[in-house]
């Protein structure tokens, strides 16, 4: 959505006067002989976190999209609505990039959506990932307030950056993420990165530009670095992006209680870092 000739996001307040575009809605009719394009035997089974009436929270993997679009025609909120069809309304909360796992919170009412998503915009909510750098990270917190701005690249490929001249003509976006230092070996630093706003892929942006790049990230890491970690033969290795989602506190749409929901770290993060703790060089 546009208001005034540029996007705006879900933290924007309209005001009197401000001129609104809403891109044009494609509907299609519903037709009963229309059939899944996965066939149910394919579906993943998510593992659930929390579930009520209101609410479902998944333990999201890594390598599965949130949703389709972009060359991929199912994600995890279309394969939840084909599992689960006398549900009527299923809708996300917010999204994980890809590659990121941990917890992915869904809500199964329109009421429990609108009051989440107040929620995030006025920042109730608390997110908490963990995430590994290369480099020795020094400080035990660390605010980093730095902006942000969408671009597209010659090839057409969607990024994001930190604000600079060269993107004047994209909108900038404040981003605020704190960051904890959590563990540290020789050569990598585990880190709590809390993020204050919720910006596209917010913390590994503000990751490569202090040089502290996560590992495994294939878009903003040190590729060189993500290249040795994936080769099988070596002692401490990991094919994919050390980004894991594993707290989010939000306040309960319906009971107003204040809940914290928690996902482990996946096994192959884990396995990585206890080959870090076994290797005398990390």
């Amino acid at each position: 959505m546009r208001a005034n000739g540029r996007r705006i996001d879900a933290s924007y307040r309209l005001q009197l006067g401000d001129i609104i575009r809403i891109p044009p809605i494609k509907m299609t009719e519903k037709n009963s002989s229309q059939k899944i394009s996965v066939a149910p035997s394919n579906f993943f089974t998510f593992k659930k976190l929390f579930e009520d009436d209101v609410l479902l929270v998944i333990d999201k993997p890594s390598g599965m999209a949130v949703h389709g679009g972009s060359g991929i025609s199912f994600g995890v909120i279309e394969q939840l609505r084909a599992q689960n069809p006398s549900w009527k309304f299923l809708e996300l909360v917010h999204r994980l990039d890809r590659e990121t796992s941990g917890v992915l919170l869904l809500a199964k009412k329109r009421n429990a959506l609108i009051e989440l998503h107040r929620q995030i915009r006025e920042g109730l909510t608390e997110k908490h990932y963990l995430v590994m750098v290369k480099g020795e990270w020094c400080n035990a917190k660390q605010h980093v307030k730095l902006a942000l701005n969408k671009y597209v690249t010659a090839s057409g490929e969607r990024r994001v950056a930190i604000s600079t001249d060269e993107y004047k003509d994209c909108k900038s976006m404040l981003a605020h993420t704190i960051f904890k230092l959590q563990r540290s070996w020789k050569k990598f630093s585990l880190l709590d990165a809390e993020l204050k706003t919720g910006r596209t892929h917010q913390i590994r942006v503000h990751l490569a530009h202090l040089g502290f790049p996560i590992i495994g990230d294939d878009k903003y890491g040190n590729f060189e670095i993500n290249k040795q970690l994936a080769k099988t033969s070596s002692r401490i290795n990991l094919a994919r992006m050390f980004l894991h989602a594993y707290t989010l506190q939000i306040t309960h749409p319906v009971s107003g209680e204040r809940i914290k929901l928690q996902s482990p770290l996946s096994k192959d993060l884990q396995k990585f870092m206890d080959g870090l703790d076994k290797s005398l060089d990390a």
